[in-house]
């Protein structure tokens, strides 16, 4: 697959029975449709379909950046930012194959579920700890 951000070759990294496209050149992440929750449920996340549904439904951002197209269909993707201040910027396919994160966006995704659910931390910290030792090599 080639990575919508770079146009490189990507890795396929195994976690759990989920198979994540990882960019090893500009270190973003392609979720499958479907991947997503499977790794938010290994994570032991409470109500992340809710949370995943209200970004989903949002108005597209206005940002200059330029849009992605879908590694599988080829479609540009829809922008929305995830969070209230703005700051974390995904592409997701306008046909549901998928979801686009550049560097380092599912970790301010985990970080922002995680302050949805404290008591969630343990797991949703040791899922992290294994996707940035996979990402690392």
């Amino acid at each position: 697959m080639i990575c919508p951000a770079c146009r490189s070759a990507m890795v396929i990294v195994e976690y759990n029975d989920i198979e994540l496209d990882y960019c090893t050149a500009c270190k973003g992440v392609w979720f499958d449709a479907g991947e997503l929750e499977l790794l938010l449920e290994t994570a032991d996340i409470d109500n992340y379909d809710s949370f995943l549904d209200s970004f989903l439904d949002k108005p597209e951002a206005d940002t200059p950046e330029k849009k992605r197209k879908c590694p599988i269909c080829n479609s540009k993707m829809r922008k929305v930012f995830i969070d209230d201040a703005n700051q974390v910027l995904i592409d997701f396919c306008r046909y549901e194959h998928g979801i686009w994160f550049d560097n380092r966006e599912v970790h301010r995704l985990m970080e922002l579920l995680t302050e949805k659910t404290p008591d969630k931390k343990d797991s949703t910290r040791q899922v992290m700890d294994y996707l940035a030792n996979m990402f690392r090599y």
